[in-house]
């Protein structure tokens, strides 16, 4: 605590101690006034506009905010690792949903629906990324940042949705949600001071725009989505972040490096508003949306411990070094150092 000027209480501290916090907590909060006093926001003005109906363009704001920060100044072993992850994080987890959901049906299996499964399945915490990458990683890894800005949002769940007729998702509406991140694409490579303006955007947006997702959240529909939320997160992180490993270790040939893999086996706080926006695009989600939405919440926080311990574990275990800059692998393949490779004494895991 702090006198005079300055942080009397530190409630942003507090609340980012918690993985997601940022995110849960107001969710929370919101969701605590949308059961036991729901008429209280519906007063009009301003406040209901900010606190009840501002979820859907404060995320599209992020959205925007989010393609800001993707730069196409990208080398080949950027681009490779990019693939890599989007391709064992949300590509194939999306495949194997679908194929689930022809035979189970958009109620999904065990109580976990179609929709749930695809918010939480097809993304991954770009933050808790850069953190483990930082620790661990080379100057690639980091800035295969980008996948998770590029699935950071609905837009893969609204595609699979709709390419495998589970739902009736308009190709409008699959424009609509990528345009956004488009145009701040655009916008942040053609102008730097604007993605710097907009780095701060989450987390300005995200708790005002999760308060107002708590808001149409039912927590009857929480106590029986909490189990199997966090039993989705236990799931999640092995799963995915094992595709993601698999591929650092057979396509990139990563060698004792691929236990960074596992780093992308967490589920973004941005995906707690997946429900809402695909059962915006198609009402027949509609019954899925407050059961869904508290699965995905316990499934962010769930893999944002489990995802950093098991990628530590994994490269600890195969005797991974630390980080290290560019300059210093500029060094290592200009012949200051052994190139890197997938085979060698240093790369071969132990076994």
């Amino acid at each position: 605590m702090r006198r005079g000027h300055g942080t009397l209480i530190p409630l942003f501290g507090t609340m980012n101690r918690l993985p997601g916090g940022l995110m849960l907590i107001p969710l929370i909060l919101g969701s605590l006034l949308g059961t036991f006093a729901p008429a209280a926001l519906d007063i009009g003005g301003f406040t209901t506009a900010l606190f009840k109906d501002s979820a859907l363009p404060l995320i599209a704001l992020l959205i925007f905010a989010t393609g800001t920060q993707v730069t196409l100044r990208t080398g080949g072993p950027v681009l490779a690792t990019t693939g890599v992850v989007l391709l064992g994080r949300s590509i194939i987890p999306g495949l194997l949903i679908v194929a689930l959901g022809a035979v189970t049906g958009p109620g999904g299996l065990l109580g976990v629906s179609i929709l749930a499964l695809l918010s939480a399945g097809t993304n991954s915490n770009g933050g808790l990324w850069l953190a483990l990458t930082g620790q661990y990683g080379r100057a690639r890894d980091r800035g295969a940042y980008i996948a998770g800005a590029v699935n950071d949002g609905p837009f893969f769940a609204l595609l699979f949705l709709g390419a495998s007729g589970l739902g009736e998702i308009p190709f409008t509406s699959l424009i609509a949600a990528l345009i956004p991140f488009a145009l701040g694409v655009i916008v942040g490579n053609i102008d730097d001071t604007w993605r710097e303006t907009l780095k701060p955007v989450p987390n300005i947006v995200i708790p005002f725009f999760s308060f107002a997702l708590g808001t149409e959240i039912d927590l009857a529909d929480v106590a029986s989505g909490g189990l199997t939320g966090i039993v989705l997160g236990v799931l999640m992180t092995p799963v995915t972040g094992g595709l993601v490993y698999l591929g650092y270790r057979l396509i990139l040939r990563r060698g004792c490096e691929s236990g960074i893999g596992f780093a992308a086996g967490t589920t973004s706080g941005n995906s707690i508003a997946t429900p809402a926006i695909v059962a915006a695009a198609d009402p027949s989600f509609q019954t899925y949306v407050g059961t869904a939405t508290s699965q995905v919440a316990a499934c962010v926080l769930v893999t944002a411990v489990l995802a950093p311990m098991l990628a530590s574990w994994a490269l600890k275990r195969s005797g991974a070094t630390g980080a290290r800059t560019e300059e210093e692998e500029a060094g290592e393949h200009s012949g200051d150092a052994p190139a890197e490779t997938g085979a060698g004494p240093r790369q071969e895991a132990k076994p």
